[in-house]
């Protein structure tokens, strides 16, 4: 597979101030795959210590910090040498090793020319962390799921990868038939690398979808694993209420879902813990376009969005047919799964959305770049209609209207389509 994030990777190791990395994200999301290709690419050398599975290292930390006794343990442990300039040390699972997060400030002061990697779920490295942070000692990337873009390169797409990333709207329009067959693939499928592989070798759904369950159920056995107990049933209703949460014509969460009766106050430790864990993230509401737009963030209106389309369709027993079957995507949980996948493309950027206060206008996504803000409408189908987002622009004078739909690529005086296909390679090239 190809990851957009090895590009990250190439950079931080040419810097010349180099940090220690985390590379951070939810399980199963292709972290130490990730690492490791790294390492066999870039690398004479690869150290690779995996603290959930080496359990006597788990306490490597707990004597002293002194770097040349635990790269010994290291060497010792793998039987191979390290060396500065040749060596990518792997630390995985690092919320596994008791000090391990706060070995990284020591690496970082004492022997800043190592070349450090560490990784682990955003189960262990935000929640409970007891002992010292490294704060301002490391650097840190966030990995996701494989991106519509991603997948393409995964799935011998290449050359229709390319004209997207491109922007050839002019031949996207020839092999247009071409690029949504796979992009509802994708909607099926999803970016969980795992899943993908399976998809790649077989091309069996069926097979897609019981990979799909089985992440669903670590996830599940990871609330009992990592959560206070006391919390662990609260968690699962909040987790189990979001296809609903999703796929209702407004997508503000409510509490009201979860159960009858439900308070913001009973489920709000639950709701972060999700978010706390790469499962879930929030998309907050703003009161109105301004600059900049986490100024305006109402904290008390937010809308959620899973960590991977595929997931969520596994969640919801989506049959596939559903969605390969020309027209019927557009009829059932359309709604859902298209602003899942326009969220999951833009994942990188800072993204709101805007609705009115005494009607039901709504903007689906709006993100800033640089000095211009940019409201993003979302439609399943080859809808043209804009109503809410013209009037938005009226109000705040705005000319950088996008709505990202199945028709084609066009540009009129204050709003531009994007095929839903392009929404990422549109915003990753302003």
């Amino acid at each position: 597979m190809e990851r957009t994030a090895l590009q990250n990777l190439i950079k931080w190791k040419d810097k010349k101030n180099r940090k220690p990395l985390i590379i951070k994200g939810a399980r199963q999301v292709g972290k130490t795959w990730l690492m490791k290709e790294f390492g066999k690419l870039f690398f004479k050398k690869v150290v690779y210590i995996n603290f959930e599975n080496k359990k006597i290292l788990q306490q490597v930390f707990l004597q002293d910090f002194n770097i040349d006794r635990i790269l010994s343990v290291f060497s010792i442990e793998t039987g191979i040498e390290i060396t500065k300039n040749d060596t990518l040390i792997i630390l995985d699972e690092i919320q596994e090793a008791e000090r391990g997060m706060t070995s990284l400030k020591y690496f970082y002061e004492e022997a800043p020319e190592y070349y450090m990697l560490a990784a682990g779920s955003y189960l262990g490295i935000s929640i409970n962390q007891e002992n010292s942070f490294p704060v301002g000692k490391v650097n840190f990337l966030d990995l996701y799921p494989l991106s519509f873009e991603e997948f393409l390169l995964a799935t011998n797409g290449k050359k229709i990868n390319e004209i997207i990333t491109k922007q050839q709207w002019d031949l996207t329009k020839i092999f247009k038939s071409k690029i949504i067959e796979r992009l509802k693939q994708y909607y099926f499928v999803g970016g969980m690398p795992e899943v993908v592989k399976i998809f790649i070798e077989n091309n069996d759904y069926n097979e897609v979808r019981q990979i799909q369950n089985e992440i669903l159920r670590a996830y599940e056995h990871d609330f009992s694993k990592h959560a206070l107990l006391k919390i662990v049933p609260r968690i699962k209703m909040v987790w189990n209420s979001i296809p609903a949460q999703l796929s209702k014509e407004n997508k503000k969460f409510i509490f009201g879902l979860i159960k009858k009766g439900a308070r913001a106050k009973d489920f709000e430790l639950a709701l972060e813990w999700l978010a706390g864990s790469g499962l879930i993230q929030k998309v907050y509401r703003i009161s109105k376009p301004g600059i900049p737009l986490k100024s305006y963030s109402d904290f008390n209106a937010f809308k959620v969005f899973l960590v991977d389309i595929g997931l969520l369709g596994a969640m919801s027993e989506l049959d596939i047919n559903i969605i390969i079957e020309a027209n019927h995507i557009f009829k059932e949980f359309k709604g859902a799964l298209t602003e899942q996948y326009v969220f999951q493309q833009l994942v990188n950027n800072d993204l709101f959305y805007w609705s009115a206060e005494k009607s039901d206008g709504e903007i689906d996504f709006i993100l800033q770049n640089k000095q211009e803000i940019y409201p993003i409408e979302v439609k399943a189908e080859e809808n043209l209609k804009a109503k809410s987002l013209k009037s938005f622009c009226n109000k705040y004078n705005i000319n950088n209207a996008v709505r990202t739909s199945m028709s084609d690529y066009r540009e009129e005086t204050w709003l531009t389509n994007i095929p839903l296909f392009g929404i990422k390679s549109y915003f990753d090239n302003l």
